[in-house]
């Protein structure tokens, strides 16, 4: 317990992705902040710490057979990962979510003028992961692999243009920070996605398809934020200092 406690929320994600859950049910922000420890994100929301404690170690004790360790991939492995996996999920439901939202406000914004607002801020989002994903695919992730693939081909590492990782990564994590906020607004808007009792079937999908983007975000965030950084910023300090 002990342990646990000074552990910080980021690390017991990337240990055991199923705390995830309990995090989520708390409100409990793991992928932009997850460089706090337990106590200080239960302290700061008013939580009772032990109760909090008591979930984890039932989680910890479930079968982990299905999840995947992602703490033990190779760096170019996780990038694919994340490529495949969650850019090409985030290209594939902006527009989707784009028309649902449209749809929402035209039918039922007049009686529920937060779905302009939620709108707004969708596409805003939808712009902004856009951009932040094609740097990622076009100036950091490339220079990752070749940081992975240099000690094998015997490559001499070269300064990149932006000096070190630590320079985009700083970058990337900011704009993580951003649409984390940003969703906690649209949560916030959308009562955490509940639809009111007039909503339609179209209303229920929307706000259903809109959680799940929200949390495949959460998904997306950690693993950048909470593995492929650090370690990439290791890489990057090891391979310098045997140069």
């Amino acid at each position: 317990m002990t342990r646990t406690k000074e552990k910080t929320i980021g690390q017991m994600v990337v240990d055991n992705y199923r705390t995830a859950e309990i995090f989520k049910a708390h409100k409990i922000d793991f992928c932009c902040n997850g460089n706090r420890t337990l106590a200080e994100a239960a302290s700061k929301k008013g939580l009772q710490l032990e109760v909090i404690l008591e979930e984890l170690a039932a989680v910890s004790e479930a079968n982990q057979t299905d999840q995947p360790n992602f703490k033990t991939w190779p760096l170019d492995l996780l990038i694919d990962y994340i490529e495949k996996k969650h850019h090409r999920y985030v290209e594939k439901q902006i527009p989707v979510l784009k028309q649902y939202l449209s749809k929402l406000c035209k039918v039922h914004g007049e009686r529920h003028p937060e779905l302009f607002q939620i709108s707004e801020h969708f596409n805003v989002s939808a712009g902004e992961l856009a951009m932040h994903m094609k740097k990622e695919e076009l100036v950091l992730f490339p220079y990752i692999k070749k940081m992975v693939n240099g000690p094998e081909a015997d490559a001499h590492l070269e300064a990149p243009r932006f000096g070190s990782v630590r320079n985009p990564i700083a970058g990337m994590m900011q704009e993580h920070d951003n649409e984390g906020e940003r969703f906690r607004k649209i949560a916030k808007l959308s009562e955490d996605y509940t639809p009111p009792s007039d909503a339609c079937n179209t209303y229920r999908v929307a706000f259903a398809l809109l959680q799940e983007f929200e949390d495949d975000l959460h998904r997306h965030i950690h693993l950048e934020n909470n593995i492929l950084f650090p370690k990439a910023e290791l890489l990057e300090a090891h391979l310098l200092n045997h140069n």
